[in-house]
């Protein structure tokens, strides 16, 4: 066992078992040795790759997308603010393709990203150079001032997940506790989760089964949308996920040199994370005031917006395909959008 994962025992000795959820947030945010908080997961080098780092196109169309919203809307005085921004580079070749296409969006447009990891903040700060964004840990008051435009690629499926299983004595919380060996390992409250967690078209449930809940993206959700829907602006949320329809599997994964790792192994080495609830999202967006549109897939999406015709001018055959094909991320993630209920139809999205 790892030093992290030690430090986690001892507070599960001295207190008794944690949620899944706040499992999550130590391994990820640990101040000394989360996961994000000491490394650079992207690329070959690292241990995944998101679509910005695959090619230009995706970052380029997305800030395409952003910029005609942001004209739909009359041009205003507004915000672009991108929730983990990685490298930085989603937001670099979306900033550069909106100076082609739209300088005027600059001059109007403060540039904000929310980013809690110090050494990421460092690398992205090198790949804006070119720009003046501010940075912040938090998606706080200080962004809901003015109209938001919001990015968030693989954003919330790092956001806590808590647990719950079908038992023959109710759902019950799935906990992180100690086994007789003082190592890390899952267990079951002895507690039932309280009635009505579950939307109604998805209680009959076999036993056995999981169930997952994100507080903490659902809030998030109705905040960005509350600010949408009374200042204007839009959200595009891309992720891996599923909607109304999904069974009841475990999504919970960690990822350690582009393979799958044992979730509990080695807290803060590897990343974690779950299967976004595009359902849950959109219920909060709505709830926020705002206007929902999709989910849609990755790959219709980015087809919409003219990747084909990008990829044949940068020869980009392969590229293409990684983002847009059925066997590679075109079907695995899919695209949400976030719109004040008087917007135009977002582009994509028809």
């Amino acid at each position: 066992m790892n030093a992290l994962g030690e430090r986690i025992a001892a507070l599960i000795a001295a207190q008794g078992p944690i949620s899944v959820a706040q499992f999550m947030t130590m391994a990820l945010h640990d101040p000394r040795a989360g996961y994000y908080a000491t490394r650079d997961p992207f690329g070959r080098g690292g241990d995944f790759t998101t679509a910005p780092e695959i090619s230009q196109m995706f970052g380029e169309l997305l800030g395409l997308w952003i910029a005609q919203c942001w004209h739909d809307q009359g041009k205003p005085h507004a915000r672009l603010v991108e929730l983990g921004p990685g490298r930085g580079t989603l937001m670099r070749d979306a900033l550069r393709a909106i100076r082609s296409a739209m300088p005027a969006f600059l001059e109007s447009v403060e540039i904000a990203l929310v980013e809690a990891s110090p050494t990421l903040q460092k690398i992205q700060a090198e790949t804006l150079s070119g720009f003046t964004p501010r940075w912040t840990t938090h998606f706080d008051n200080s962004l809901s001032d003015r109209p938001l435009f919001l990015l968030a690629n693989e954003f919330f499926d790092a956001l806590p997940v808590n647990q719950y299983v079908n038992t023959e004595r109710g759902w019950r919380e799935r906990m992180v506790t100690l086994d007789d060996t003082g190592a890390l390992t899952f267990a079951v409250s002895p507690l039932t989760a309280p009635v009505g967690f579950i939307p109604a078209n998805r209680q009959a449930a076999p036993l056995g089964a999981f169930y997952e809940t994100s507080p903490t993206s659902t809030a998030l959700m109705q905040q960005s949308a509350e600010i949408i829907s009374q200042k204007g602006g839009a959200a595009l949320i891309i992720d891996y996920g599923y909607g109304a329809d999904a069974g009841f599997g475990e999504t919970l994964q960690a990822v350690r040199a582009h393979k799958f790792a044992p979730v509990l192994d080695a807290p803060g080495e590897a990343d974690i994370s779950a299967h976004v609830d595009f359902a849950a999202l959109t219920k909060a967006a709505h709830a926020g005031g705002a206007n929902a549109f999709g989910p849609i897939s990755q790959g219709h999406f980015l087809i919409a917006l003219g990747i084909a015709q990008r990829a044949q001018r940068l020869q980009q055959p392969k590229e293409r395909e990684r983002l847009t094909a059925a066997d590679q991320m075109g079907t695995l993630f899919e695209a949400l959008a976030i719109m004040p209920k008087n917007a135009p139809l977002p582009p994509g999205f028809a």
